[in-house]
This record gives C-alpha cells, structure tokens and sequence, in this order.
C-alpha cells in the first residue's frame, strides 16, 4: 500500500512527494527511484521535510509510528484499521487533538464512486447486506480478517445507518492463520436496521458488494466493478434501474481528500474518531469470535 500510496502523490496535482522513509532503505529508495522523492533515514527527518504523511506500516506500528509524526506537527493519512487496540486509537485520537493536527483514517470504500450513489438514494435503511471475498493475501497475517476485510464494510455500514448498535452476534474459523480467516457478524441497529456482514480471505474468488433495503426500493451495488442496479416499487410490480457510476480509482479520490483537509479546504472524510468507532466494533466481532471457539 505505501507503494500505492508514493505513485499517486508523485503524479497528484498541487503535491510534491518529497520524502519515503521505510525500516528497509532498500525499499525506500526503489521507491523513490520510481516515483520521485528521497529516501530519508528517520522518521523525525521525515516530519522535518514533509506537510503530510501516509502511514502504511502493520497495524501494531499506527500508534507509535503516528503519534511520533503527529507529535512532530505533521498531518497524517492512517491506513485501516487505525490501530490494533481501542486504547491505541483513543490515543491517536486524543493525540491530534491536541496538536491541531489532521488525522484522516484509509477507509477506502468510502470514495469508491459506486458508495456516493447509495448515499444519495438511501433515506431509511432496513436490511444490509454485505460480502467481501478474497483469495489468502500473504499479507496482513498480523490480524484477522475482521480487521483486515470486514472492517472496510463495518464503516460505510455505521456511516451509513447512524443508529447505536443494539446486538452483535458473530463467528469466525481460523484456516490458514492463527486468526479468523471467515468471518460473519450480524448487527442489529437500535433503528431496527439489521446488518449481516461476511468476510473471507481463502475465497477462491474475489468479491466486494452491499445490498441494501429500505421500504421503497433496493440496492445491489459492486464496489470491484464500480456498477450497481436499483430495484424500486412500480405500482404493483418491481421496476429496475441501472445505477450509472463515474468511475475513478478510489485510492486516488481519498488521498486527492486527504489533501484537501490538509489545506483547510474541505474536514477530513473519515476522520480519527469514525475510524476508531470502526475499530471498536471489529474488535468487539473479534472478541466474540474468541469467545465462541472450541477450547
């Protein structure tokens, strides 16, 4: 992702990448032979030379990897989650607070094209659904699915509904990792919203989409191929809509807001405490997963 993260700043208008900083220099300065920049040595010479830093570093490392670059006045753009525990977050949180600091949290769905097309039609949610499927990543095995997939979906969905979680019940299998590889949760939302999430990282098949009901119509949107349908109530039969979507890279649109918040042009699009309202309701998931597995 930080590969990701250095090709679109170094092509972004109005942003100069100046600097990478990676614990392996030989890594920093492929990237930088590529994308521009300079690989520097520390994490305090990056704070003196950049405005703005993505921090895209294993989850244990958001916290302190992110409070020092806060600490030395810099804004910051955390990859999900946007830390591995609720202290860490609050934390962070209380951290950018205090410094004045943006703290801008990498929810990706949140600017995939196909999710402003469901905010615009939905009023009333009832029934959610989601899926999103993968083939085993060889990459974040430091966490569980959960708090590598699911949690993407467990932020539109609180962003969303916007009601208090009322129940969750949950289960996951671990597979090929001592976490949970599988994973479904069902919330049930004081609104009466219901949502019922599923996530898998040993998928043969690769799937991202969300369902979503409400009294007067339908949505079935694919976040991976950018393209939807709206079923809607047509007198006495069911009418059916394409949903036309602008399509654009998502990474793109978040970071393209990233800098926007950084200079005052806009507030953060997901900021430090909905990132951290994500993580509390992953890792209660994960801890009712714990709890429900065989001794």
């Amino acid at each position: 992702m930080g590969r990701n993260h250095a090709r679109i700043y170094g092509a972004l208008e109005g942003v100069e990448l100046v600097a990478v900083f990676d614990q392996d220099p030989s890594r920093a300065e492929a990237v930088c032979a590529e994308f521009g920049g300079e690989p520097v040595a520390t994490l305090e010479d990056l704070a003196a030379q950049c405005d703005a830093v993505s921090v895209a570093v294993p989850t244990e490392a958001h916290a302190p990897v992110g409070g020092a670059l806060l600490r030395n006045g810099v804004h910051i753009l955390v990859e999900k989650p946007i830390a591995s525990t609720e202290a860490d977050a609050e934390a962070l949180v209380r951290l950018a607070g205090e410094t004045g600091r943006i703290l801008q949290v990498g929810h990706i769905e949140r600017f995939n094209p196909v999710l402003r097309e469901l905010e615009e039609r939905l009023t009333h949610p009832r029934f959610i659904e989601a899926h999103r499927l993968s083939p085993f990543p060889n990459r974040s095995l430091d966490i569980g699915v959960v708090l590598d997939l699911m949690i993407h979906d467990l932020e539109v969905i609180l962003h969303l509904v916007r009601s208090p979680i009322a129940r969750i019940d949950a289960v996951g299998v671990p597979v090929l990792t001592k976490h949970e590889d599988i994973a479904n949760a069902r919330l049930q939302f004081e609104s009466g919203c219901v949502a019922n999430v599923t996530a898998s990282r040993i998928s043969p098949e690769r799937m991202r989409k969300i369902r979503v009901f409400q009294e007067d119509c339908y949505l079935s949107l694919d976040y991976q191929e950018q393209d939807g349908k709206m079923y809607f109530r047509d007198g006495a039969a069911i009418g059916k809509k394409e949903v036309e979507v602008e399509k654009g890279e998502p990474l793109k649109l978040e970071l393209q807001a990233f800098v926007e918040a950084v200079t005052g042009r806009s507030a953060p699009a997901v900021t430090a405490q909905q990132g951290a309202a994500a993580l509390e309701v992953a890792l209660e998931i994960t801890r009712l997963i714990h709890a429900a597995a065989p001794a």
